[in-house]
């Protein structure tokens, strides 16, 4: 009838404050310094292990932040996280000469296009974020498994390529469809 209590006696509030740092972006940040790392190692197999790493960080930040709470900050960091990883990881890519320019600029392609549309919305003083999707994730995946192909010197390179790329099409038409219906704004402020 009343809602649940505190131990006080006074009604719990249905949505949890904001935290100012969380579990969530302790885990998200651990990827800004992997970044900076990622380029420096030349062994092969650490850069593996920073790839896998990094990879069970963004798993894990999300269900973390749903299940103990997240923080504006985790909204701005994790995507900044993200794309900071992808664009230094395949800037050694890039450098290797294995790929050509467009090739890693298809791999890219979504990072790219979410990067300009976020920096013009900030800029226009309406800055928002649209919920993760499963195109999203899937070219998160594909990137991930380019970037392994590329350590490993793997055959599949260049398909894995082609078809992270693809895959970023779908999600830029996807979120593109979903923008103005499911648009947040950033930091979890009220919306206007």
């Amino acid at each position: 009838m009343f809602g649940a209590m505190t131990a006080d006696g006074l009604p719990r509030s249905d949505t949890r404050p904001r935290l100012q740092w969380s579990a969530a972006d302790l885990l998200t940040a651990l990827r800004v310094p992997l970044a900076i790392v990622f380029p420096l190692v030349p062994d092969t197999w650490v850069r593996v292990g920073i790839v896998a790493f990094a990879s069970a960080t963004d798993l894990l930040d999300g269900p973390i932040a749903r299940r103990f709470g997240s923080s504006r900050l985790g909204v701005v960091l994790d995507p900044v996280a993200d794309k900071l990883f992808m664009a230094s990881a395949f800037g050694v890519v890039a450098l290797s000469g294995q790929l050509a320019w467009y090739e890693v600029v298809g791999v890219l392609l979504r990072d790219i296009v979410a990067t300009v549309a976020f920096v013009i919305t900030a800029l226009s003083r309406r800055a928002t974020a649209i919920p993760a999707r499963l195109g999203g994730k899937a070219v998160t995946v594909g990137q991930l498994l380019t970037l392994v192909a590329f350590l490993l010197e793997s055959p599949l390179l260049h398909e894995l390529v082609w078809a992270t790329a693809a895959v970023g099409l779908y999600a830029i038409w996807d979120y593109t469809r979903v923008a103005g219906r499911e648009k947040r704004p950033v930091g979890g402020a009220d919306p206007q």
